[in-house]
């Protein structure tokens, strides 16, 4: 379609000239009802994380042959290792039974309204050379099916890009952050391209789609990474007009640095910010204690109710703690319990390491409820939120599905044992 380029390339150039909403053209596509109103209700989902996108920690049973070694640490080196054939038949069996039509229809009934799928672009636009093994598409149009019959929405998450957007082992490899060198940020396109294509008829369930999850701002162009936000965003426009288009802050503050781009002043329809809100990943943070943390997520739902746009937390836990089996890479220890390099002992990680949510101390299961309850109240500050994730084998922190079963998780969503905690 030639309009969505041409309007792309006038916002982008209007963004890299840093114009501001008081000179940006007041137009915008005509657009068709979006099939969820997220100006008017709130997003109450979650991920289903480490299904089409392996993660050591929420399944380490895939990869415990290599706990030794270390051999296999992602799901680049697993299918390397194992060869196309037996990785293929392996993440096959995986995919057909860590996520079915059963977890859809719990998830609806749990009164949640959408799913965030992650997927790699290996899955959509393979690279010569590369190890990984495709099949993941055709579960997810099982996925969209299954959501469908459930009535949820469903926003596709391009988890992992060329050359890796973070270095992270759940973008695929980990190792050296390589992406926006070479033809990586073309090809990471390539992919967005496939799947705004191919789901640009299912825009009454695919209502979202991510152009990248976490790029690392930190060691990235941020220039780059916005003009390769105005250009995703053509690029799903090229296909659909109303599919809403999700950038993440790439670890930039979601409010100070993000306000004024990609706004409903900028030229740009649909654009959706994705914030994620862990309290965890460094030796000051997880040393907060529990009034901490809560004190912490309500100062974020305060920042949020100021953002310009539709704006959620696409990834947050139940956690206060990093104790989750090899929740900081395959082998690796935790900040909490002083196993990981340059940590101090802050408290034990018995029964977090691994167990159930049944097994957890009665003190963990009063400050995991205490703590979701006051991030719920905080991110519908704004557009809504996602939990991170529906299942997991072996970490009670982060398992929604078991936070449900054993009453850590509100039902209704909208119910508080402990009411009015941030003071909204």
């Amino acid at each position: 379609m030639i309009f969505p380029d041409i309007l792309r390339q006038v916002a982008c150039t209007l963004a890299l000239l840093a114009v501001r909403s008081e000179a940006a053209p007041k137009f915008q596509l005509d657009s068709r009802e979006l099939t969820f109103d997220y100006n008017n209700n709130k997003v109450r989902g979650v991920n289903l994380g480490g299904w089409l996108v392996l993660e050591p920690w929420i399944t380490p049973s895939i990869f415990e042959e290599w706990s030794s070694s270390r051999a296999v640490v992602d799901e680049y080196t697993y299918t390397q290792v194992l060869g196309r054939t037996e990785a293929s038949n392996r993440l096959n069996r995986h995919w057909n039974t860590w996520i079915t039509q059963d977890d859809f229809n719990r998830i609806a009934a749990a009164g949640l309204n959408h799913v965030r799928i992650p997927i790699g672009y290996w899955a959509i636009a393979p690279l010569p050379g590369d190890p990984y093994v495709q099949g993941q598409l055709a579960f997810m149009d099982n996925a969209i099916g299954w959501a469908r019959s459930a009535g949820l929405k469903v926003m596709i998450d391009l988890h992992g890009a060329p050359g890796s957007q973070n270095g992270f082992d759940n973008s695929g490899r980990l190792g050296p952050i390589q992406w926006q060198q070479g033809d990586t940020v073309s090809q990471t396109l390539n992919a967005i391209r496939g799947l705004a294509q191919r789901y640009a008829s299912n825009t009454d369930v695919v209502t979202a789609i991510q152009l990248l999850n976490e790029p690392f701002g930190y060691s990235l162009n941020l220039d780059l990474i916005k003009k390769f936000y105005y250009d995703g965003w053509g690029t799903i426009r090229d296909s659909n007009r109303d599919t809403t288009v999700v950038i993440h802050d790439a670890f930039q503050d979601f409010l100070g640095y993000w306000n004024g781009f990609m706004n409903s002043e900028s030229g740009v329809n649909h654009v959706m910010l994705d914030t994620h809100q862990y309290q965890i990943f460094d030796n000051g943070q997880v040393a907060q204690s529990p009034p901490q943390h809560i004190s912490s997520a309500c100062a974020i739902g305060r920042k949020l109710s100021s953002c310009d746009k539709w704006t959620v937390v696409g990834e947050w836990t139940g956690a206060q703690t990093d104790c989750a089996k090899w929740l900081n890479g395959l082998g690796k220890g935790a900040r909490y319990d002083g196993t990981l390099p340059d940590s101090s002992y802050v408290g034990s990680c018995n029964g977090k390491y691994t167990g159930t949510v049944a097994g957890l101390s009665a003190d963990d299961k009063f400050n995991l409820r205490h703590f979701i309850e006051a991030q719920l109240d905080a991110y519908e500050r704004r557009t809504g939120w996602f939990f991170w994730t529906w299942k997991t084998e072996s970490a009670p922190e982060w398992h929604m599905k078991d936070l449900l079963a054993n009453g850590l998780f509100p039902q209704p969503l909208t119910s508080r044992q402990y009411p009015n905690q941030c003071g909204f």
